[in-house]
């Protein structure tokens, strides 16, 4: 059992750094093989709409991204965290996120040989959790058109200073839960 989570927050060590690792501490604690990505220190240019992804089985472009498609293809797990900037994900999420359409068929059917589990956990300074919820959704629903199997969203609200997230001990409390789900 592997679950891998992608940190897509420039800030190392901040909010959605913690939310992820403890979605991870969960699965570990069931047993999960854990590996964690920070984007922002990875090299991963954004999709340059070649289609060549759509006749092949990957993207052309050589970057960090190759890793994290054999990373996601051999997961059992993944979660995806990100700040919410300006209504959405950060840009180096949506970075990552673009170049997911290389799990696509041209007939636009997924390329993932199982619908590997998904949370996304998003953190936000806004305190309202349902403020961006229509933005979760549509997320959330994307995701599962790429295959992956969408199991919860997690959101922090109030998480703007570095370390706000530690003083919401029920949430961590249930991020950890969630990361058992992936493991089961």
């Amino acid at each position: 059992m592997k679950v891998i989570g992608i940190v897509g927050s420039p800030r190392k060590g901040g909010n959605t750094e913690t939310l992820v690792s403890h979605i991870l501490s969960g699965a570990k604690d069931r047993g999960a093989e854990i590996k964690l990505f920070h984007l922002s220190t990875m090299a991963i240019g954004g999709c340059d709409s070649c289609g060549h992804c759509r006749s092949n089985p990957q993207c052309k472009r050589k970057d960090d991204m190759q890793t994290l498609y054999s990373e996601i293809k051999n997961a059992n797990g993944l979660v995806i965290g990100s700040p919410v900037y300006m209504w959405q994900m950060s840009a180096q999420t949506k970075l990552f996120i673009d170049r997911l359409l290389a799990f696509l068929n041209k007939d636009f059917s997924s390329r993932l040989a199982r619908r590997t589990k998904l949370i996304l956990a998003f953190t936000q300074g806004q305190g309202d959790v349902k403020a961006f919820k229509a933005y979760f959704d549509q997320t959330a629903a994307m995701m599962g058109f790429l295959g992956f199997n969408v199991l919860e969203t997690i959101v922090a609200g109030g998480t703007l200073a570095k370390k706000d997230i530690a003083r919401q001990a029920a949430l961590l409390k249930t991020a950890r839960a969630s990361g058992a789900k992936l493991a089961e």
